[in-house]
């Protein structure tokens, strides 16, 4: 008879190779930690912003281009999915201090987060995660999980844990660096605080990403 020890069938469950599909990647804040084991696919709009990602984590995949439609047509290729859309027309932040107080101009919230949620949860087969900011309104759709200063959607248990603060509306561009373990000092970015502080911190990645497996 084998004898098959359950520290062992973790281990393996650990480091099951995954095909993993990030979506709105930015620099990869949330996939610092991942490690090279899996087969990850990253999805950026924006050209400087994934030159970065691409020195950052040159194993991946990365596609310059519209996460949103890359979803729609690629969802069946992948055993996780995260993805970050848009977080700026839900931000609490931006509502209560810049619209209400400096005169921001108001805007219509991005639907696309809701979209992806109703549509992960209903035609994909793998495990996926939907991260965004705690809005400034009732969220639509109930989130799974609260972590540091972010909601998360997902269709598997996400313990709850305490993180380390960002200090995200004090924190400058060196505070920022260190926090997310990076150094962007020889890259052109238009606004490059704000490009950090879109970042998940890897220990919220990393922490996901284990439950998920």
């Amino acid at each position: 008879m084998k004898i098959v020890h359950v520290s062992t069938l973790l281990h393996v469950q650990i480091w099951k190779r995954m095909r993993i599909l990030n979506l709105y990647a930015g620099i990869g804040g949330n996939r610092k930690d991942w490690g090279n084991e899996h087969e990850v696919t990253a999805v950026e709009y924006d050209p400087a912003i994934a030159a970065i990602y691409a020195d950052l984590y040159p194993n991946d995949t990365l596609i310059v281009g519209d996460a949103h439609q890359y979803l729609l047509e690629h969802y069946k290729d992948f055993d996780f999915i995260w993805s970050s859309p848009p977080c700026q027309t839900h931000s609490s932040f931006r509502f209560n201090i810049n619209v209400r107080f400096r005169g921001t101009e108001a805007k219509y919230p991005d639907m696309s987060l809701y979209q992806e949620i109703i549509f992960l949860s209903t035609h994909f087969d793998g495990k996926y995660v939907v991260e965004n900011v705690k809005p400034y309104y009732e969220p639509l759709i109930k989130p799974t999980v609260e972590l540091q200063r972010h909601y998360f959607w997902a269709n598997f248990d996400i313990p709850v844990i305490s993180f380390k603060s960002d200090k995200i509306r004090s924190a400058q561009i060196p505070d920022l660096q260190e926090l997310h373990k990076v150094d962007l000092s020889n890259y052109k970015l238009s606004n490059k605080r704000q490009v950090l502080r879109n970042c998940v911190l890897s220990e919220v990645g990393s922490h996901i990403v284990r439950h998920a497996i």
